[in-house]
């Protein structure tokens, strides 16, 4: 046997092994990976819009909330763009 017909052949192997992993279930491990970076990619622009939202308002004189709701909403907008993004690439 060729160098050449050991490299096609190893290489088929390797394809039908790479088929056969993508046709397995997901194990729990990664549906909970994988369901704990979705949350963090929609949760994180939400507490950062908060805080930063809260800074805001601190700044301003009296009691206000403006740029809290707004940045808070803006970070679900954004969190929701992400989430949609990355499962989206993971089809």
């Amino acid at each position: 046997m060729s160098d050449r017909d050991k490299l096609l052949e190893d290489t088929a192997k390797d394809v039908r092994r790479l088929n056969q992993r993508e046709r397995a279930p997901a194990t729990w491990a990664g549906i909970a990976f994988y369901g704990g970076t979705v949350g963090l990619l929609f949760v994180v622009p939400v507490v950062g819009g908060a805080y930063l939202g809260r800074w805001l308002d601190s700044l301003a004189s009296g009691y206000s909330v403006r740029w809290t709701v707004s940045l808070i909403v803006l970070g679900i907008a954004l969190g929701a763009y992400n989430a949609y993004r990355f499962m989206k690439g993971r089809q």
